[in-house]
């Protein structure tokens, strides 16, 4: 029989965290009852498939799958999605940063009808005003821009429905950004609140550039608004063109010895027109080079190894 709870959890390079995060998990799912634990390998270089292999030997409800490579975060979340059994998945770091403790919480919450129930971050323990402040800011910027409603302070960790979760792996997207996907599906959603606790061990893998190239995926997926911006940044540059034609033809007939009509009038200008027709160009790129990704029809992943799976899916 499938089991009822399918808890997801990526992993790269995280061979100190593992013993501990099994430990706890275990502690959470013999509550449960009927759960499995699907752990993706995300092409670590450490010792973390091995640990894998023997936590699916010691307990027969751990799963494990191993990619290839690393394919990266929302890849490999993506990886376990296509492979739950349960009937509600939950999603959550295997940093521990994501208290385990919390998905009866969760649970609680789908129970009383709830399709998606989302982990809303009040605090986050240990982390620079460098890496809070960009990702405050980040959060508000896309909640007005997006298309749909994605939830302030919300990461990856969550329970999804069966349902959702069905709808997700039919969408064929390959720059994925799993917080607007599970927003976008609708139906009943909710939250919980709590504190984020600092990694439990080991080197954060999510540096400022990776966190920034995710903010940029997901501002760019969900969001038309950088298009219409640069066109109203173009009109803009344009009607500051026509102004200068008119102020320069005004000068040359009134006042031919204002130093304003000089050789640094027409370099600032050129330097202005020049920076908004990149910045424009650059834009598009960023839509262009998402739409070469999704025709050229590669597989989001592959698998290299699997453990706890009586059939293997190809993605």
């Amino acid at each position: 029989m499938n089991p009822k709870y399918s808890l997801v959890i990526p992993v790269y390079n995280e061979e100190t965290n593992i013993p501990e995060l099994y430990r706890r998990l275990k502690a959470v799912i013999d509550k449960l009852g009927e759960a499995e634990l699907i752990l993706v390998n995300d092409g670590s270089r450490d010792r973390s498939l091995w640990l894998l292999r023997e936590l699916h030997q010691q307990d027969s409800r751990v799963c494990y799958l191993s990619l290839s490579r690393n394919f990266g975060h929302q890849i490999a979340v993506t990886a376990g999605l296509n492979f739950v059994r349960g009937q509600a998945i939950i999603v959550l770091d295997a940093d521990l940063q994501d208290p385990p403790e919390l998905i009866p919480k969760l649970v609680e919450k789908w129970q009383q009808g709830y399709q998606l129930v989302y982990a809303q971050r009040t605090r986050r323990h240990r982390e620079s005003w460098l890496k809070r402040l960009p990702a405050y800011i980040f959060y508000r910027l896309l909640r007005q821009l997006a298309d749909v409603e994605i939830p302030l302070d919300t990461g990856d960790f969550c329970l999804m429905d069966r349902r959702v979760v069905d709808i997700l792996n039919r969408m064929p997207e390959r720059n994925r950004y799993i917080r607007g996907l599970r927003s976008w599906v609708g139906w009943r959603q909710t939250s919980i609140l709590y504190e984020r606790d600092p990694r439990f061990a080991g080197e954060v893998k999510y540096t400022l550039g990776k966190s920034l190239a995710l903010a940029a995926n997901g501002l760019v997926s969900f969001s038309r608004v950088p298009l219409r911006i640069s066109t109203y940044v173009g009109l803009l540059a344009a009607a500051v063109a026509v102004l200068m034609a008119v102020l320069v033809l005004y000068w040359r007939l009134f006042a031919p010895s204002s130093p304003l009509t000089g050789f640094a009038t027409i370099l600032i200008a050129i330097f202005f027109l020049g920076a908004v027709q990149l910045v424009s160009i650059g834009i598009l790129g960023e839509y262009v080079g998402r739409i070469y990704e999704e025709i050229k029809g590669r597989p989001l992943y592959v698998l290299s190894e699997v453990g706890g799976f009586t059939e293997i899916k190809s993605q």
